[in-house]
């Protein structure tokens, strides 16, 4: 098999990782990496540069059945498997054909945990050693793996990624008998912890090693199993908490095998909505100081696929609003629907030379379509601060998405 053939093989079975991204790296020293064919994605750094990334499978051979994988070993297609040799040879080519700026490595399991992670650390080995690569390079940790070869994979990458697949150990047990939650747990454990003693280290040892400096990241499938919404943010809060994560990614099911134990590929959508939700309420998470148990709860595990989470949030609430822009703290004015985090350092920053008005907050790049609903502006109320509660409802949807608001609307979700 050709290098192009093994290339086209391997970069399309890549495509179902969206745990794709390249922040925090910053590798010093070295001669390459320092600065559209298939298999490269397009991902975005810390300070809002476009990244072009080789995204690839080592192998897509695997010992696994996990019932919801293409890669899967029940499964009739083509397989192929690169040598580290060529895989570096191949993403120092793209480099310096400027196609790329980093790689993106991932790998179905061939034969075990150990023995795949080692050929992707010889693979690195040769990028970071032989060739001095210094691009950024986001490696998927294998659970399982020896934590010796984990650690050196940590070494070696710019951010590492231990994908949980499922939200509960029963759904593993289910779809992916040969997984199991304390395998999956166990490296996420060891990477958090990597990446604290090497920044204790850089305190004491200017020159001291990096692991993983970009941090960790891990991926969901949502659909594929019955956990609600609820659990899988409570999922996400418990890992950003414990393990230190950098980002949840969340994968809307494709159906790409025909099992009883998974939705029927005839009449099955994938729930892109649901991870569009989903995604909205991890950055809530992530940036706005909400909690999982203030967007969703056990009585209410499903988001409303009519309104983004903030704003249900808010009309849920509307004991808390108005909000005086011109005198709410920081955490407040988060809550506004139509400001976000840099909005509110505009207005704390604006505020203390003037009192903010409609036409200045709008200079601020305050979305007032949404936020007219919820302040004042030094005691004046906006005109839409008197709509009545199911107006406002239905303007936020209209905004949302208007080409389904009809639809919602006949599903009686409005009141009347």
């Amino acid at each position: 098999m050709t290098i192009e053939e093994k290339l086209t093989i391997l970069t399309d079975a890549a495509k179902y990782d969206v745990a794709c991204t390249s922040s925090g790296g910053d590798r010093r020293g070295g001669k390459l990496g320092k600065t559209i064919a298939a298999g490269c994605c397009h991902s975005f750094s810390a300070d809002g540069r476009c990244v072009t990334l080789l995204k690839v499978l080592l192998t897509n051979v695997c010992c696994y059945d996990c019932r919801y994988c293409v890669n899967r070993t029940s499964n009739d297609l083509p397989r192929a498997m690169f040598t580290p040799r060529e895989l570096a040879d191949l993403t120092i080519d793209f480099y310096r054909r400027n196609y790329i700026e980093g790689l993106f490595l991932s790998s179905a399991v061939v034969r075990s945990p150990d023995y795949t992670t080692e050929l992707m650390v010889k693979t690195l080995t040769i990028l970071r050693e032989e060739y001095d690569f210094t691009g950024y390079i986001h490696a998927k940790a294998i659970p399982g793996a020896d934590p010796l070869l984990t650690a050196r994979l940590g070494r070696l990458a710019d951010r590492l990624s231990v994908n949980i697949e499922l939200p509960s150990s029963q759904s593993l047990a289910l779809l992916a008998p040969d997984k199991k939650k304390d395998d999956i747990f166990r490296p996420m454990a060891q990477i958090q912890q990597g990446i604290l003693e090497a920044k204790a280290d850089k305190l004491k040892f200017r020159h001291a090693p990096d692991f993983a400096p970009a941090g960790q990241s891990t991926q969901m499938i949502v659909g594929a199993s019955e956990e609600t919404d609820y659990h899988i943010l409570k999922l996400s809060e418990g890992m950003y908490h414990k393990y230190g994560l950098k980002r949840v990614f969340f994968s809307a099911y494709i159906p790409v095998a025909d099992s009883p134990l998974l939705p029927s590929p005839a009449d099955f959508q994938p729930p892109l909505l649901r991870e569009h939700r989903l995604y909205q309420s991890d950055w809530l998470l992530r940036f706005y100081h909400f909690q999982a148990d203030e967007i969703l709860s056990p009585e209410h595990p499903t988001l409303n696929p009519a309104l983004d989470p903030k704003c249900n949030w808010a009309m849920d609430h509307l004991e808390f609003f108005p909000v005086e822009v011109n005198t709410a703290d920081y955490r407040t004015l988060l809550r506004v629907p139509g400001i976000g985090p840099v909005g509110a350092r505009r207005i704390l920053s604006a505020r203390r030379w003037r009192a903010l008005d409609e036409t200045a907050l709008k200079k601020l790049g305050i979305v007032m379509k949404r936020a007219q609903y919820f302040i004042t502006c030094a005691g004046k109320m906006t005109p839409a601060l008197r709509a009545k509660p199911e107006s406002v409802l239905r303007a936020l949807t209209a905004l949302e998405a208007p080409a389904i608001a009809p639809q919602y609307e006949q599903l009686s979700l409005f009141p009347t």
